[in-house]
């Protein structure tokens, strides 16, 4: 019977801002191994016996990202898989992006293919015990039951829900508790965290949504029909039609199905499980020194204790500090009691509310072509180092309010400019006047990077007029 791993890739991952971005959310988070928790998440799946492809979900904005976080894990020997996407314009919880992804398989591969739907921003240290726990899962999921994966509580977390269970069988479903009643759960032994994972056949998700949440499965079902789909080599992608899609319910599957159906099951388990829910759980991924610190940075410390340090770019001195998180990115620095780690979403919210880009994007912006990043940005210019994938090219396009300088400082540019067309090589530039129809390419087989230099009175990225566009942005 075929397996699909189905990763749901979304939300923000407010609560470790300022690494976690809209734009740029916790499952692309890099770790200490270089793997960032999005890659983690495929080659679990992608590793699981009788595995047919992948299939995962997530904002149309993420789609480029994504798939070059893929590329660079897919290449190693056996992992040739199919990879499908589905591309959602909106969030609309799990129970949509779970409903939509069932349709998809029973469409594609019949109604008994089994779905292993696994999130995109969890850590699982011991994937040996993993496996073994989707090997439980699978039988109980041919029986049509849908099987959650409980994990076997280390402490009485607050920040969990809870399944009261008896072996497989689910009792109850508990929502996140007070710390005394998280005590009881721990002492009771009847309890186990619900880790958001799940197995079923599409068949019997799509029979127990149709029974419980109709309308959800109504609405997404007509979303899916008004779609358009894309085909390549090893790869299928939705894109899910805008207006249809804002017509589904917000719910989590929990509460749309699991919480109400006859039909669930749980396959216990303890497999170094972590939602890395706050910088305290990053912090718990690096060994302490002999003072307690975690240290992710090039430090100078003096009489410091119990903290979680994390600068990729510059040095961090600190002195006479202790149970701290300091977190320094080069357009943002947070420093926050460690004692409350879970508040740092109220600065990503009220960012997000005043509509400053330090909720959205990094200095560094990744692009369907390749990225930039800003190195300064005045009133009246800005400076980008820009980096274009081989192949890769921008839209033809045009500003009304700013001109460019382009150096190209490595690789070759193939460049249009008004009416001529011209090759820039390394230590060469051109300059691009407002009002020009303008396009960069890199034609080589080698990164292209340039520095821009932009001038005018006006430099916000919306004062672009495109043409042509390869990635379906005209």
């Amino acid at each position: 019977m075929k397996l699909i791993p189905t990763i749901l890739c979304g939300g923000a991952g407010s609560r470790l801002w300022p690494v976690s971005r809209e734009l740029h959310p916790k499952p692309f988070i890099r770790l200490a191994d270089g793997h960032s928790l999005l890659q983690k998440a495929w080659l679990r799946g992608a590793v699981l016996p009788d595995v047919a492809e992948v299939l995962t979900v997530t904002n149309r904005e993420l789609f480029f990202k994504t798939a070059d976080e893929y590329r660079a894990v897919a290449g190693k020997p056996g992992l040739a898989l199919n990879n499908s996407y589905i591309l959602e314009p909106c969030g609309r919880n799990t129970a949509p992006a779970i409903a939509v992804a069932a349709l998809h398989v029973a469409a594609t591969h019949g109604p008994d293919a089994l779905l292993l739907v696994l999130a995109a921003d969890h850590l699982i240290h011991d994937e040996a015990a993993f496996g073994a726990a989707v090997a439980q899962a699978v039988p109980l999921a041919r029986e049509g039951l849908l099987v959650t994966f409980g994990i076997q509580p280390e402490a009485p977390e607050t920040g969990f829900g809870y399944i009261e269970a008896e072996g497989n069988k689910v009792l109850r479903f508990v929502e996140k508790p007070s710390l005394e009643k998280a005590r009881e759960y721990l002492q009771s032994g009847r309890y186990l965290w619900n880790s958001g994972m799940f197995c079923f056949a599409a068949g019997a998700m799509i029979s127990e949504m149709e029974l419980h949440c109709p309308e959800i499965l109504a609405a997404t079902r007509l979303c899916l029909e008004q779609s358009s789909t894309a085909q390549g080599k090893n790869f299928q992608q939705i894109e899910l039609d805008a207006q249809a899609f804002e017509q589904v319910a917000d719910d989590s599957i929990d509460y749309a199905v699991m919480e109400k159906s006859g039909k669930v099951a749980v396959v216990p388990c303890s497999i170094g499980w972590s939602d890395i829910g706050s910088w305290n759980a990053v912090g718990e991924l690096i060994e302490p020194d002999a003072d307690g610190n975690r240290v992710d940075a090039e430090v100078q410390l003096h009489g410091v204790s119990n903290c979680f340090i994390q600068s990729k770019e510059r040095l961090v001195g600190a002195v006479g500090i202790d149970n701290l998180i300091i977190v320094d990115t080069p357009d943002a620095l947070l420093v926050a009691d460690r004692r409350h780690a879970q508040d740092v979403k109220h600065l990503y919210a009220s960012l997000k509310s005043r509509g400053h880009d330090a909720h959205k994007l990094h200095r560094t912006v990744h692009r369907p072509w390749g990225t930039y990043t800003v190195l300064e940005d005045s009133t009246r210019f800005k400076i980008k180092r820009i980096e274009v994938k081989p192949g890769a090219s921008l839209s033809l396009q045009m500003h009304h309010h700013r001109s460019e300088h382009w150096i190209v400082v490595s690789g070759m540019a193939k460049v249009v400019n008004g009416e001529r067309e011209l090759f820039v090589s390394t230590n060469e530039s051109t300059y691009i006047p407002a009002g020009h129809k303008h396009r960069l390419e890199n034609p080589g087989v080698l990164d292209l990077v340039m520095i821009e230099v932009q001038s005018g009175d006006y430099l916000g990225e919306d004062d672009i007029v495109r043409f042509q566009d390869n990635y379906g942005r005209v």
